[in-house]
């Protein structure tokens, strides 16, 4: 039949993939049928997969292959490539729980934007991905699905809220996984699982219809691969103004694919492993990140330490997240109590109990923070982070209590992802080495707002140079 392996194919990147599926050297048809056979394998150990669609992803590939064959002028961008869809958005037709017993059997009847956008760009439906409730936590487990460990450590989490769909690249079951982020749920998991995860710009890719994605102002829909080249791909699909998003951001007349290989000259570049609040870092993770901003030296890039002096933006980020969660999710607390994650009562209570005024003092906190980034950006072209201060943690908690044997809060582990939810600058989690138990750790690329395309050509050169993706996850 074919001379390629199987687990070669599986393992593709979504480019090269296009390329064989154009020329019909391999065809979406064979391509699909490969990737169902490792998903049918992979699938029971990681639980990446929480509702599949195997018999959609037949026939949009055999669709594909016409596409093909009656040799269009230009077949659509991701024509035949094989693309997971997040739980927490809906696809038309096929059941979509946003991970609670709440909508165990919903069925939207329109496709969410993005999907909408995906399909057109002739992309092969493998099926859903797994999510916590509502995407409320940074870790994948939920009370209908269960978890979704990490391909790494079947002890460790996946991160969250895109475990799924970070597992699924992972473990090449599809080159292409849609996440979405609120607070670093496209970058945790990303980070945790070794995979490439880009959080474009807050409105960059329009959401409709905003079916609980709770986080207003905060969320974004964005790609999660395996190579950094696959998220432009991606990104040219699903980025672009929709008038039923009222954030969403006027077109800006880019394809991130066409320029992706081009250098930049004369970047500077700042790091900073605190941000300037930071309580911790794990010892291992600091030492690795710091090895990994070197790096860019070799491209002729300056490279400094960032010290930041401001606000902490923790507390504020918490008021916004538990009181869009509280008010959210209060119509069903009495009815659904006991089927809901006992964590998120806890959370959605907590934010019932807000008084009025500390939304508006969070609102000046965020501001205050927007403009302590604006300041660094005056003087630096990227800003690099950790993307976590800990590696992947232990499945079955929300988050740990202690990094380094220091106490800290519940969002002591994330503390470099979600201020770039509240400024809405484009960031990235790129891999950049292990730690000694063989645990990913990642880098944060942060860019201006409204900088995807530098951030993608900053991690393609770093990609270049450290490549990661010839080391895969073994299972027995």
């Amino acid at each position: 039949m074919m001379k390629m392996n199987k687990e070669d194919i599986c393992f593709m990147s979504a480019s090269e993939m296009r390329e064989k599926i154009r020329t019909q050297e391999l065809t979406s048809q064979e391509i699909t049928e490969i990737i169902i056979e490792r998903i049918e394998k992979i699938n029971p150990i990681i639980n990446a997969y929480c509702t599949p669609t195997f018999e959609l992803a037949r026939e949009m590939a055999k669709k594909a292959d016409k596409r093909v064959k009656k040799e269009e002028k230009e077949n659509p961008l991701l024509n035949g490539i094989p693309t997971s869809i997040k739980d927490l958005v809906p696809v038309k037709g096929v059941r979509t729980t946003f991970g609670s017993k709440i909508f165990e059997n919903y069925v939207p009847h329109e496709d969410a934007i993005v999907v909408k956008r995906l399909k057109d760009a002739g992309c092969v439906i493998l099926g859903k991905t797994n999510t916590p409730e509502f995407g409320f936590k940074g870790a994948t487990d939920n009370l209908i699905f269960g978890a979704t460990p990490n391909p790494w450590n079947l002890e460790k989490t996946s991160g969250g809220s895109s475990g799924g769909a970070a597992a699924s690249v992972v473990c090449g079951m599809g080159p292409l996984a849609q996440g979405s982020d609120g607070g670093g749920s496209i970058r945790h998991p990303a980070c945790f699982c070794g995979a490439y995860g880009l959080k474009p710009s807050f409105g960059r890719v329009p959401i409709h219809p905003r079916e609980f994605i709770t986080a207003q102002t905060l969320a974004v829909i964005g790609p999660i691969v395996r190579y950094v080249s696959d998220a432009a791909l991606m990104l040219d699909v699903m980025k672009g103004p929709f008038e039923g998003d009222r954030f969403s951001l006027p077109e800006d007349n880019l394809k991130y694919l066409d320029h992706i290989n081009e250098k930049p000259e004369n970047l500077k570049i700042g790091y900073s492993l605190d941000l300037g609040y930071a309580k911790v870092i794990d010892s291992e993770v600091e030492k690795v990140v710091i090895k990994s901003v070197y790096n860019f030296e070799s491209f002729g890039w300056k490279v400094e330490e960032v010290k930041f002096k401001g606000v902490d933006p923790s507390v504020a980020f918490s008021t916004f997240w538990l009181v869009t969660f509280g008010y959210e999710l209060e119509p069903y607390l009495k009815e659904w109590r006991e089927k809901l994650d006992p964590t998120l009562v806890t959370w959605v209570e907590a934010g019932l109990g807000f008084p009025a005024s500390s939304l508006p003092h969070a609102m000046k906190t965020r501001n205050e923070f927007y403009h302590a980034i604006f300041e660094s950006f005056r003087n630096y072209d990227i800003l690099i982070t950790p993307t976590t201060a800990v590696p992947a943690f232990e499945l079955g908690i929300a988050a740990p209590s202690k990094i380094n044997g220091i106490d800290v809060g519940p969002t002591g582990w994330q503390p470099f992802t979600f201020p770039f939810n509240f400024t809405g600058h484009p960031a990235a989690s790129i891999p950049c080495g292990w730690t000694k138990d063989n645990l990913p750790i990642g880098l944060q690329i942060v860019g201006k707002r409204f900088e995807e395309l530098l951030i993608l050509q900053v991690s393609k050169a770093f990609e270049e140079i450290t490549p990661w993706q010839g080391k895969k996850p073994v299972f027995n």
